[in-house]
């Protein structure tokens, strides 16, 4: 864990009643990342009344070196056929052409891109893949294909870029967090640690033990997280894997989720 200042470029006050902002810096492409998403959710779940998340994208820049080969003014150009091209920083900026539709479709096609990576190993490097996700997470397709392609995109991208390189993160994932004293240092993690870990440094970062809010129903849960497994269910509402998997099954019955199963034996469940 490392103690920074609060870079005054970047930070912006925490809405009212959150006293805490915290950065969290992903590569769509990292394995570890997607092993994090679970405590941050449960972390938002369980104490999301107390901060706001600024979510950064980025990647290794090494894999930024070699992007000079495909300028975003060269991919609009009627020589590139954008759908034929890959590159390993497009997920990245596919996010960020996606949250032009809104958050929650940008969190939606985020997952999603997860998923089709590490669940069903499919190319997310590949423009065309993308532009599969797009249109399951139910994105206008054409729109997004113009955002991606658009200088607004290419410079939200870069400002996640620039705040990477100004907090001096260097490894994915990482979380930088801030509280409402301007004067105090902010305090980054690299790396995935115990849930734990996290919550004593929100008790750090607010002088005081945070406590624990109700979990929202399931279907909120669904509707704000899209994909969610057993363990996680029983873990929100303090219930053993059986009963959350009895609950879970009702929805099935509804049709409002589909249940999938991983090859480590984790039940996935997914808002349909």
């Amino acid at each position: 864990m490392t103690r920074i200042q609060i870079p005054s470029e970047t930070f912006t006050s925490p809405l009212v009643n959150k006293p805490l902002e915290m950065y969290v810096f992903l590569d769509p492409l990292c394995p570890t990342c997607w092993d994090m998403q679970p405590t941050l959710r449960k972390l938002q779940v369980e104490y999301g009344q107390y901060f706001t998340v600024r979510t950064v994208l980025s990647t290794q820049l090494n894999k930024l070196n070699i992007m000079c080969n495909f300028p975003s003014s060269n991919l609009g150009n009627n020589s590139y056929n954008i759908s034929q091209i890959e590159h390993s920083v497009f997920p990245s900026i596919a996010v960020k052409a996606a949250e032009f539709q809104g958050k929650k479709a940008a969190l939606r096609f985020f997952i999603k891109i997860q998923e089709y990576l590490f669940l069903n190993t499919k190319n997310v490097t590949s423009f065309s893949v993308l532009q599969e996700i797009a249109k399951e997470v139910n994105l206008d397709v054409d729109e997004f294909t113009r955002d991606f392609l658009s200088n607004e995109c290419a410079r939200s991208f870069q400002s996640d870029l620039s705040i990477t390189c100004e907090m001096e993160v260097d490894s994915f994932p990482s979380i930088v967090f801030f509280n409402e004293n301007i004067e105090d240092e902010g305090i980054k993690v690299a790396g995935n640690y115990p849930y734990e870990i996290y919550v004593q440094i929100l008790q750090e970062m607010l002088y005081e033990k945070p406590k624990v809010q109700d979990p929202p129903s399931l279907e909120k849960l669904f509707d704000r997280f899209h994909s969610l497994t057993t363990n996680e269910i029983a873990s929100y509402y303090n219930i053993s894997d059986q009963l959350a998997d009895r609950e879970l099954k009702k929805l099935l019955l509804l049709q409002k989720v589909e249940r999938l199963l991983l090859p480590n034996t984790t039940v996935l469940w997914r808002l349909k």
